[in-house]
């Protein structure tokens, strides 16, 4: 069984990022509105956690061993107590990278949740 969707690409109508506090983060204030383009995730069960990254803008991201989307799902095995989840993720790459259009943590997000409702 696979499981898709799209992870919408965000346009910040105001961003406001604030001086750096204690704990290293700069506090956001902001107000988003999401686009009916994005990336496509796919997420099926597997042996093991992958990511292959397909698309027009995927190439960018090609051999890059530890991005948002591997990060996130260790990070919610790792509170579900299962590890890594032994699934097998194809991200489209439809959106530039680093454009400002919040892609990386849209496909994460929408990876993580796919990954949960499997």
């Amino acid at each position: 069984m696979t499981l898709s969707g799209l992870a919408p690409a965000k346009i910040n109508l105001f961003l406001h990022v604030g001086l750096v506090a204690a704990d290293g983060y700069h506090p956001l204030a902001s107000l988003v509105a999401f686009a009916d383009v994005g990336d496509g995730v796919a997420v099926a069960r597997a042996d093991a956690l992958s990511l292959s990254v397909t698309g027009p803008f995927g190439g960018a991201l090609a051999g890059e061993g530890d991005n948002l989307i591997l990060r996130g799902l260790r990070a919610l095995g790792e509170v579900a107590g299962i590890g890594a989840p032994p699934v097998a993720v194809t991200l489209d790459k439809q959106l530039p990278i680093a454009a400002g259009l919040g892609g990386g943590s849209a496909d994460a997000g929408t990876a993580m949740r796919l990954a949960a409702q499997l």
